[in-house]
């Protein structure tokens, strides 16, 4: 049957009432998304990861009355409805629409990540010259396909490095998409963390559709990490990187490797000097002014 859907620009209002008041006017869904084309990554812990300007999207019944939601609305929320818009949707298996906009994709020389049913075309396998590394992704409600160059720069790193038998943390792990690719290139461990429940089911749900669910570990960020591991990622802002530098070299071994994404090339600099006590750092890798900054875990300094 069809649905009405209304959408509504809430800018930097926070979502939560909207999102209360249109599930009690009676919505089936509501979903948050991009006004604006920013790319989601984790935040500082304890913050909500969002978009900088937020539309929020709900779904009815298709014989809803518009004028009926409107002001039902309006008598639960303390100020003045924002921006909105009603259409009508027909009948269509809605949350399989975003594969129309996702392919098979290559990173490095080995690994590609292609939505469930699809498969790498012929003619680039043969080209790579190499037996391929397919993970299949829904990412569902969390972040992360490849799309993006945050992502991508680090799907390109783990290629290009040897992870036969290495642990692998993924700090800020999203859909999982890193950590799973680790586990198909040969690690023998990985441990995603993540601020969002959303994203650590979604991760949960890609490693077991990857038949990798039993080497990964998932815990939230206010859940003990005492382990070390030989790779650590954190695609995630500048900001929190800064703030968790002492945080993160402690789960690198002496020799281990890092990678650090989720940076802007005007934010590099800041970013590397602040991990340059512990690791030796090479020059950024950039795409589309991002940039992934890697580095080797020096021996620590003996106290003296």
């Amino acid at each position: 049957m069809p649905f009405l859907k209304l959408e509504l620009d809430l800018g930097a209002r926070d979502p939560e009432p909207f999102e209360d008041a249109l599930f009690a006017a009676g919505a089936t869904s509501v979903t948050l998304a991009d006004a604006a084309d920013d790319p989601v990554l984790e935040p500082a812990p304890g913050m909500t990861p969002l978009w900088p300007t937020v539309r929020i999207e709900a779904l009815f019944d298709g014989d809803t009355d518009p004028v009926s939601v409107l002001a039902g609305l309006q008598s639960m929320l303390d100020e003045p409805l924002p921006g909105h818009r009603f259409s009508v949707l027909g009948d269509r298996t809605w949350e399989r629409e975003w594969l129309k906009d996702f392919r098979p994709m290559r990173f490095g020389k080995r690994l590609w990540i292609c939505p469930g049913g699809q498969r790498p075309p012929a003619s680039a396998l043969q080209e790579a010259g190499v037996p391929p590394v397919i993970l299949e992704l829904d990412p569902g409600l969390a972040f992360g396909t490849g799309t993006h160059p945050t992502t991508a720069l680090c799907l390109e790193w783990l290629d290009g490095i040897d992870l036969a038998g290495r642990d692998v943390i993924d700090y800020g792990c999203g859909s999982g998409i890193l950590a799973v690719a680790a586990l198909k290139l040969g690690a023998a461990t990985a441990i995603g963390v993540d601020i969002d429940p959303q994203a650590l089911t979604a991760s949960r749900e890609n490693a077991e559709r990857n038949d990798v669910a039993g080497h990964l570990r998932l815990l939230a960020v206010d859940e003990p990490l005492t382990a070390r591991a030989d790779v650590l990622l954190a695609n995630i802002l500048a900001e929190p990187l800064l703030a968790l530098a002492s945080q993160l070299k402690d789960r690198v071994v002496t020799g281990g490797r890092i990678a650090l994404s989720g940076i802007l090339a005007t934010q590099a600099a800041a970013v590397a000097e602040r991990y340059a006590p512990w690791f030796d750092m090479n020059p950024a890798t950039h795409q589309d002014g991002w940039v992934r900054l890697d580095g080797v875990r020096r021996t620590p300094a003996v106290s003296s």
